[in-house]
This record gives C-alpha cells, sequence and structure tokens, in this order.
C-alpha cells in the first residue's frame, strides 16, 4: 500500500466511525473497485486508536464525569445522573459484546458479501429516514430500558453494511430520544467496543511478531484522529438542525451504486 493509499483509508475510517453511512460499505469499494491491497492489520490498530482519541477528547468532561461519578457509586456513594449513564453504557455494551465474541467467524465467512453490504446500507438506511421522520416525539432521556434497547439494536451492526453509529442512531430516535442526544448516546457507546477492537488487533499484532511500518502508522492514527474529531464536532451541531435525510439518501445511493458494481461483473 502506498502513502497517498494510507491517507485515503484513514480519512474514510475517520469519516465513516461516527457518520450513520457504514463504515464497510466504504472501505470495501477501495480493494473491490480499484484492487487496493489489504491495508493490513498495524494499519488497521492505527486507524481505530486514532478514531478512539477523537472521541474521547471530544467527550473528554463527559466521560471524566462519568467515570468519577461512577467509581463513588461503587465505593458507596449515591447514585447521580453522570452514574447512571456510565451503567447504561456498560449495559447497552453487552449484547454486542458477547454477540461478537460468539458469531464473529460465521459474519466473517457468511456476510462479508458486497450483495449484504449493499441490501444492509439500503435497509438500514431507510430505517434510519423512517426513524428520523416518523419516530415518536423527541425529548424522552435515557433510561435502562433504552439502553438495553440501543444495545441490542448495536448488535445488528455486526452485519455488514449496517453502520453501528446508523443503527444506535435509529433505535435512539424511536425511543424518543432527540437527535442531539441519540447521536450523543450513540458516540459514547462507541468507546467500549473502539477499545475493545483496538486491544484485539493488538493482540493480533504481538502474536504476529511482524515488523511494524512505523510511519503508516503513526500517520494512519494521526490522520484518522483529526478527521474523527473533525466530524463529531460538526455533526453534533449539524445534525439537530437538518436531520438525518441527508445521510439516508446518500446511503441508498451507496447502495445502488454497489449493486450497480455487482451487476457489471
Amino acid at each position: 500500500m502506498e502513502m497517498w493509499q494510507a491517507v485515503v483509508l484513514a480519512v474514510l475510517q475517520g469519516l465513516t466511525e461516527f457518520l450513520p453511512i457504514s463504515s464497510s460499505a466504504h472501505l470495501i469499494l477501495p480493494s473491490e473497485v480499484f484492487g487496493w491491497p489489504d491495508q493490513g492489520l498495524a494499519f488497521d490498530v492505527a486507524v481505530h486508536v486514532g478514531s478512539l482519541s477523537a472521541v474521547l477528547y471530544y467527550f473528554r468532561a463527559d466521560i471524566g464525569a462519568m467515570v468519577a461519578a461512577w467509581f463513588r457509586q461503587v465505593a458507596g456513594g449515591p447514585a447521580s445522573e453522570d452514574s447512571r449513564m456510565a451503567w447504561y453504557i456498560i449495559v447497552a455494551t453487552l449484547p454486542a459484546g458477547l454477540c461478537g465474541v460468539l458469531l464473529d467467524g460465521w459474519i466473517e465467512t457468511n456476510l462479508r458479501s458486497m450483495a449484504v453490504i449493499a441490501s444492509a446500507t439500503i435497509g438500514f438506511g431507510l430505517l434510519l429516514g423512517w426513524a428520523d421522520r416518523g419516530g415518536r416525539e423527541r425529548g424522552a432521556a435515557v433510561t435502562l430500558q433504552t439502553a438495553v434497547a440501543v444495545g441490542l439494536a448495536q448488535a445488528l451492526a455486526l452485519i455488514p453494511g449496517t453502520s453501528r453509529s446508523g443503527i444506535t442512531m435509529t433505535a435512539g430516535l424511536m425511543l424518543g430520544l432527540s437527535r442531539q442526544q441519540a447521536s450523543r448516546f450513540s458516540f459514547l457507546l462507541s468507546i467500549p467496543l473502539i477499545l475493545a477492537a483496538g486491544l484485539l488487533k493488538t493482540l493480533q499484532l504481538l502474536a504476529q511478531g511482524a515488523a511494524a511500518p512505523w510511519g503508516f502508522i503513526a500517520m494512519g492514527a494521526a490522520l484518522s484522529g483529526v478527521t474523527a474529531y473533525l466530524c463529531i464536532r460538526w455533526f453534533m451541531r449539524w445534525v439537530e438542525r437538518v436531520g438525518f435525510m441527508p445521510f439516508v439518501i446518500y446511503r441508498v445511493l451507496l447502495g445502488l451504486a454497489l449493486f450497480g458494481l455487482m451487476a457489471v461483473r
């Protein structure tokens, strides 16, 4: 992989990790359309670290408050809004984590096809549009029931093309959260999974014992992190005013493009 290809992939990772447009649908395009080589495990680790650093930095005040409140409660102190939110994120992470452990091999073998990615990109994109336009009246608070439901929805993101952020925002909207609330909870919920994925890939990389291309790794982490941070910042300011429909339209067009690519092969 050449440096300019690494730049494109790092930017793609930073954008698609958090926008509701499916990272797998985008990351399949360079190899399928242009025949790019696989970026390798070390580069995957780097861009995940970049994405994680972006969301940690953007929500640093919220995360600090939640962690402190959670430890105070565990030590016997009173529950608070921040400690409850920390528990909600833990609970909501469990379904996807469990399904990932149990089904990862089966999904890798049976669902990583362009047809599945294109279908999920379109289908779950339309569901996001319905939730944004036809969902319940918004303004509900995040509750334990909300966290469980969003966590179960997040497990569907194991299907390539679904979009983790897209399906969790969809579930939040359907449960009455505002666009801002659904987006914020989705972004905070990404932290444990990105961290787990990064640690797993790091262990796999160490087990391989291969020499790491440190220039690519540093560049990938930095570009992915900057892109992801700017993406989150822009999205949180923009989504309440404009809504999700531009992403729905984009997903449908992207899915149709993937089907078109399959047809001409």
